[in-house]
């Protein structure tokens, strides 16, 4: 990482580094992304995982594995997640958030969301 001071990072579900298109136990490679202060993203490295969905099984060693891998993440991007995967994340302090689309204006709906749960 760079020596950016970040408010906290995401991880996005990606499979071309420019949309949120991948489900959260097929996706192999996330991407990690920096906010900063001013909300600005930074695109910072790419994690590669080992699916944790396979033929619509789930391993659970290897879901608390890559729950593991993102603890540093405040939120993780995906087009969608499964009920026993979104508990274990957030086990892990994450927020999974399903917003597909272009990455850049899921993270503006994800600010969108986080301003208006502050004024509650």
């Amino acid at each position: 990482m760079d020596n950016i001071e970040y408010k906290y990072l995401i991880a996005v579900a990606t499979s071309d580094g420019i949309v949120v298109n991948q489900h959260f136990g097929r996706a192999r490679e996330f991407l990690l992304i920096g906010l900063d202060g001013e909300n600005q993203i930074h695109r910072i490295e790419k994690r590669s995982v080992v699916p944790v969905c396979e033929g619509g099984n789930h391993d659970d060693r290897k879901l608390e594995t890559t729950a593991k891998m993102f603890a540093d993440c405040k939120y993780i991007l995906v087009s969608r997640i499964g009920q026993g995967a979104a508990y274990t994340l957030e086990r892990f302090g994450i927020t999974p958030m399903e917003l597909p689309g272009i990455i850049e204006e899921s993270i503006k709906k994800l600010l969108v969301y986080e301003e208006l749960q502050s004024l509650f």
